[in-house]
């Protein structure tokens, strides 16, 4: 039996991926969106490789994947009926992972996380009543907690449909919630909530660049149009993505949501400032949170801006960073870390080494190409 994972060749889906090859025996089903077996194998790769070298990802993919080539928004996942039986029949836990982080199309936030998330409900519904799932994790976010401002939000309290939310990805998360609570009445389930994901303690390199690059922007700035005693709740990666895979492997949860969060460990923007480099050299700044208000709505006028003037993307950016850097939320994450028995690292352990790899490669990641010869000669996973 195996657990079916979708979103593996996404950024915390990777670190999920990862973490269960490294720390489990157990077989991994990946949905990904691809032309062919070939092209999912080297999306795969493009993803994992911020984990492994080439050699110990093709002896996973020989040994410990099932690689099923489909469509999340699509019916059955674009499965034909031979493929998906075999995937109802083999399924004994699900992971959901994949999401459209696009803060600015409602269109795909609705696309993806709405209706990919109906079509994963359906598949978790058939394989419980076919032999019974041990557990449906779904990867959520803070963000479902709305517009706060000077809150510390616990996960029981969080969701109020009558508050306003950041934007449409929020939105689709949190009536997601909503309907797998609806729906999945009988599965256990377990709902993890990342806030702001950054970086990773353990190397100096990340493959996710927006929010990296927002922060560099702010770093970069002489006047910081900030509150400094405001708090950014930012987590490491690889915490989330341990957190994310050992809390579904887990025999009993005590809880059905958590924060992976950086909690009561959030550093405020001031000590951010104090405390982060970039190249060595400490940041020269001054704090003007008057200019708040004025900067938002200008990036949001930048967002909106012609593409020929130049500064629609950086307005874009900031635009959809800005809300949860002005908030000054805290989210409570003490059910993760009496789970897990560990604490996420500070920002300040590891963001001045990331915000340097980051500027130095230009924002990009170095990926590696799939290795030349025969196209899949290398690997013998089954073409599911």
């Amino acid at each position: 039996m195996s657990i079916f994972v979708t979103g593996a060749t996404g950024y915390l889906g990777s670190y999920a991926v990862e973490r269960l090859l490294r720390t489990t025996d157990q077989r991994l089903s990946l949905l990904v969106r691809a032309k062919d077996v070939q092209g999912a194998r080297e999306r795969l790769w493009q993803s994992l490789q911020l984990h492994m070298g080439f050699e110990e990802f093709r002896e996973h993919l020989a040994t410990r994947i099932d690689v099923y080539v489909g469509d999340l928004t699509a019916m059955r996942l674009g499965l034909d009926a031979e493929r998906y039986g075999r995937l109802l029949k083999g399924t004994e836990s699900v992971l959901h992972v994949a999401a459209a982080l696009n803060r600015m199309s409602a269109r795909l936030c609705h696309d993806v996380n709405l209706r990919g998330t109906l079509e994963i409900v359906e598949l978790v519904r058939a394989i419980d009543a076919m032999h019974g799932v041990r557990r449906f994790s779904f990867v959520s976010t803070t963000a479902v907690a709305g517009e706060r401002q000077d809150e510390t939000i616990y996960e029981d309290s969080a969701i109020d449909f009558g508050r306003k939310d950041y934007d449409p990805y929020a939105r689709t998360k949190k009536f997601c919630e909503h309907m797998i609570a609806r729906t999945l009445p009988e599965v256990p389930i377990a709902i993890y909530r990342p806030a702001i994901v950054m970086g990773d303690t353990r190397f100096a390199a990340t493959s996710q660049f927006d929010m990296v690059r927002a922060t560099a922007m702010l770093a970069r700035m002489k006047v910081l149009p900030l509150d400094p005693g405001a708090r950014q709740d930012i987590v490491p990666a690889d915490f989330v993505g341990h957190a994310i895979a050992d809390l579904h492997m887990k025999p009993e949860l005590r809880y059905g949501i958590y924060h992976l969060s950086a909690g009561h460990g959030s550093k405020t923007n001031a000590e951010l400032m104090r405390e982060l480099r970039l190249g060595g050299k400490p940041l020269r700044y001054a704090f003007m949170p008057r200019l708040g208000a004025p900067f938002g709505t200008t990036a949001g006028l930048a967002a909106a801006s012609p593409r020929g003037l130049g500064v629609s993307y950086a307005g874009a950016l900031l635009k959809g960073f800005w809300p949860y850097v002005t908030f000054n939320t805290i989210f409570d994450n003490n059910r993760v870390i009496e789970e897990l028995g560990q604490v996420p690292a500070p920002f300040t352990q590891y963001g001045s080494a990331l915000l340097d790899f980051a500027i130095e490669h230009g924002f990009e990641y170095p990926h590696e190409p799939w290795p030349a010869g025969p196209p899949g000669a290398e690997v013998s996973s089954s073409p599911a």
